[in-house]
């Protein structure tokens, strides 16, 4: 367990359980559904994990790269769905950290990836600044994506706001569909407990979530994390997820969904680089 702390913030990873989150907060208020004590990050709406070497579904685990067919391990076998990419199961290590920054790594071999991440994570005054790279280790271009999946708390009242352009339906496996023009969203329960989960494309990078007694956090997303957002907020569970991604979910498999974030080939030695800072703003006295 590592804890970082400045500022009146508070982060708590889990090197050896995927770099994961298992507390973010201000001021002593959660801002992520904690951890509990020895729980599964990958397992319940707590937390946070990173989603590398893809992000939400592939449909049965599919990927095309350097003109070959390859499977991922089918982690939703109701769906049939690989979900959520590799990294987020794997040992990080601490390869830098100080009373409120570290940086973390992992490496991962699983063909047709393979990959160096490094995660860094700096509270400060401002926020917190969360950076990703993820670099092509092979020979090969592969396609790459990752993103950030957060369960912020979510009392009753709760209010998001984002811009974007596009949003795509779902299908009963939770593939996308039907994409159609948005303006994005902004509003309360009413507008966030028929959304579920639903991708966002084109969106600007910024998001605020505000909660019912005037505090709010805001979003600025960079790099691939601007311009493809994922939003999961299941009815009366008491989370929403705000996940910066960079990509649309199955792209690698569907034209509809590539079209409007399609995952990144990279080059050998050649990364992929998002980077996303949360500011906090107190409630009114």
């Amino acid at each position: 367990m590592l804890t970082l702390s400045s500022a009146g913030w508070q982060a708590v990873l889990l090197p050896d359980r995927g770099a994961a989150f298992a507390r973010l907060a201000h001021g002593g208020r959660d801002l992520l559904v904690p951890v509990p004590p020895g729980g599964d990050p990958n397992a319940g709406f707590h937390g946070a994990f990173l989603m590398a070497p893809w992000t939400n579904r592939l449909d049965s685990g599919r990927i095309v790269a350097g003109g070959r067919e390859w499977r991922m391990p089918v982690n939703r076998p109701l769906e049939g769905n690989a979900l959520h990419g590799l990294v987020r199961t794997l040992p990080w290590r601490v390869e830098e950290r100080a009373p409120d920054a570290a940086t973390l790594a992992c490496d991962l071999d699983h063909p047709p990836f393979r990959c160096a991440a490094r995660m860094r994570v700096a509270l400060s005054p401002a926020g917190m600044l969360l950076s990703v790279r993820l670099s092509n280790a092979g020979g090969a271009a592969t396609p790459l994506g990752l993103g950030w999946h957060p369960f912020f708390v979510r009392p009753r009242g709760t209010r998001l706001r984002f811009a974007a352009r596009t949003v795509f339906g779902r299908d009963a496996r939770g593939l996308p569909v039907a994409p159609r023009p948005t303006a994005g969203i902004e509003g309360d329960d009413a507008v966030l407990d028929p959304l579920h989960d639903a991708h966002f494309a084109g969106w600007d990078g910024c998001a605020e979530i505000a909660f019912p007694d005037g505090a709010a956090l805001r979003l600025d997303a960079d790099g691939a994390w601007r311009g493809n957002l994922q939003v999961f907020a299941p009815r009366a569970a008491g989370i929403l997820c705000v996940e910066p991604v960079s990509h649309a979910p199955d792209a690698a498999n569907r034209a509809a969904a590539a079209a409007h974030g399609a995952m990144h080939s990279v080059a050998p030695r050649e990364s992929l680089v998002g980077s996303l800072m949360i500011h906090w703003r107190r409630p009114p006295r």
